[in-house]
């Protein structure tokens, strides 16, 4: 199964209110585990950079402005992506920005239903629990300590380990069938019980007497009523 984890930064929350995309990271996957495949473009936005979006980025617009803009990297992302499950954490705005670039240069936008969303996977798993990134890198004990700000590429190789994490740890692809039984041949050790003629358990004189003596000393023993 081939999927892509992906993630992004902009200038804000609402590309309807004219925030931008200002990176992308994918990390491609197969059966949950990276292939070593990844797409990452800085993007210009063409526009300021608010200072609150820069505080959790650290991308600034005079570093974006000698990056591309997204028309020009849109067919490369489209193609990389191709049509794989796209993985996010919180799915909803990743794609709301993806979609709102997508369709303004006439391509056709992903279907939500393509999307999986880490975010809700993991509330479901862990009601009432912190499910930040930060907070499941914690839980599952993925090394984040190289994330000081946010960053597409960075968060989409956490979030690559998070998702295996979360569909069932690295047992996941592993064969759990139980292993077949041993042919009867290689199961069975087929050992000889050697002939032992019985032992003598007849009482001698000597310990018949001492039984006789004890007898005696019992009053009407029950084995000698009715005689």
């Amino acid at each position: 199964m081939l999927e892509i984890v992906f993630d992004t930064e902009t200038t804000g929350f609402d590309p309807f209110n004219g925030d931008r995309l200002v990176e992308i990271g994918c990390v491609e996957v197969q059966d949950f585990m990276p292939t070593g495949r990844v797409f990452h473009k800085y993007i210009n936005p063409e526009r300021d950079m608010p200072s609150s979006a820069e505080a959790i980025h650290g991308l600034s617009a005079e570093f974006l402005k000698d990056h591309p803009v997204f028309a020009e990297v849109a067919e490369e992302f489209v193609d990389f992506v191709g049509d794989a499950k796209l993985v996010a954490h919180n799915a909803e705005f990743d794609m709301k920005f993806i979609n709102w670039e997508l369709e303004n240069l006439g391509f056709k936008p992903f279907a939500m239903s393509r999307a999986v969303d880490t975010l809700a996977i993991a509330r479901r798993k862990f009601p009432g629990s912190p499910n930040t990134l930060d907070a499941l890198c914690k839980r599952f004990s993925v090394d984040n300590s190289g994330r000081i700000k946010h960053g597409a590429l960075l968060d989409a190789e956490l979030l690559a380990e998070v998702y295996l994490e979360l569909m069932g740890g690295r047992q996941t692809g592993f064969s759990l069938a139980a292993e077949p039984a041993p042919a009867e041949s290689e199961a069975a050790v087929k050992s000889e019980r050697k002939f032992r003629a019985p032992r003598p358990h007849a009482a001698s004189e000597e310990e018949l007497a001492r039984h006789r003596e004890f007898l005696d000393q019992i009053s009407e023993p029950l084995w000698l009523a009715g005689e």
